[in-house]
Parts: C-alpha cells; structure tokens; sequence
C-alpha cells in the first residue's frame, strides 16, 4: 500500500478504507483473539487516529496480518500485534539494531529490525507479549522472531529471539549482529 505522496504516514481516503475492511475481516475471522470487543469501536478509535492507521497499513504492507489481541483499560488502547502465522516476509534478514548493523564488516544486512520498527511507527514485541500471542495460536513454526532484549544481554552483544517448536515456545539468543533469512520481527501497536 503506497502512502499519500503530499504526507508520508498518511493514507489517502481509499487506502484508509480497504485497510479498515481488512482489519474488519480479520477481525470477525479471529473473533477468539478479542472475544468481548466490539469492531464499531475499534473502527471509531482508528479513524480518529490516521497516523496509527498509516502504521497499521506499513504492518500489513510487510507481511504482518495486524490483528487486535486485546484492550489495556489502564491505557484506555486496543492492542494490535502481527498475527502472520510465520514472522513477516517482509521484515526478515534483518540484525537486531543499528549499532549491530554499524559492526558487521562483512556481509551486511539490508538493515535492522529496530529501525525498521521505529520507522513504521510500531514497536517490536517483548517476550511477555510473545508469549500472550503465542497463546492465541501458533505462531512462528517454520521461522524466528526478534524480540525486545534486555539492556544486560544487549549490552554483551546478544539479543533474544522466539519461535515454537515441538509445541513449545523457546526464547533464545544470539549475537545482534546475525541475520537470517528465517527471521523477522513482530511488532505491536497501541491505538
């Protein structure tokens, strides 16, 4: 989905709305994910918020199948995750962050999933949202996803990564600076 050229992080009229009937889809497809919401308010909450919607469009533009897993009343926000069943075609091949990108000498990935993050405007999942998708479905058999990493581990050169395997869900690590082609980011946005 291209942006609006005369403002970037904005949709036109016609992108909001074949973004919003996608959403609303999945939404009603997946009614298990956010049993007690309603999609009128979720609808009403993403149109009084086009720069969210822009962010929810880059999610879907690269793979993600952006979906509401939930309502945080203390935010008063709906919580969307990336809900493709592998981790974003769109975001793979990616090193953890930029200062990971910056030290590789040889071989360097297009980029990292922390900045491409923060460009779409979303955030990468912790473990504990991980964990909360992971509960929802199955998720990431075949590949892997970057996960927020503690400031310790990130500080030693290492960042954590999740997936499910043998019906369990594993949380690695490896060096920051690796990259696979099996391994994106899932991100998360508050609307």
């Amino acid at each position: 989905m291209k942006q609006d050229k005369n403002s970037p992080n904005k949709l036109t009229t016609e992108q909001a709305e074949s973004l919003l009937s996608t959403l609303q889809s999945r939404f009603e497809a997946n009614i298990d994910r956010h049993p007690d919401l309603k999609w009128a308010e979720v609808q009403s909450r993403l149109e009084s918020h086009p720069n969210k919607l822009w962010s929810l469009s880059e999610m879907a533009r690269t793979g993600g199948e952006p979906d509401v897993v939930g309502y945080d009343e203390a935010a008063d926000a709906y919580l969307f995750y990336d809900c493709s069943t592998q981790s974003p075609e769109g975001r793979r091949s990616l090193c953890y962050d930029q200062e990971a990108l910056e030290s590789r000498k040889k071989n360097k990935p297009e980029g990292s999933a922390m900045s491409m993050a923060e460009a779409m405007g979303i955030a990468m999942l912790t473990e504990a949202e991980y964990r909360h998708l992971q509960s929802l479905g199955e998720f990431d058999t075949t590949t892997s996803s970057w996960l927020i990493t503690p400031s310790k581990v990130r500080t030693l050169g290492g960042a954590i990564f999740g997936d499910r395997r043998y019906d369990t869900v594993w949380v690695y690590h490896n060096g920051a600076d690796s990259y696979y082609g099996a391994r994106g980011f899932r991100g998360s946005l508050r609307v």
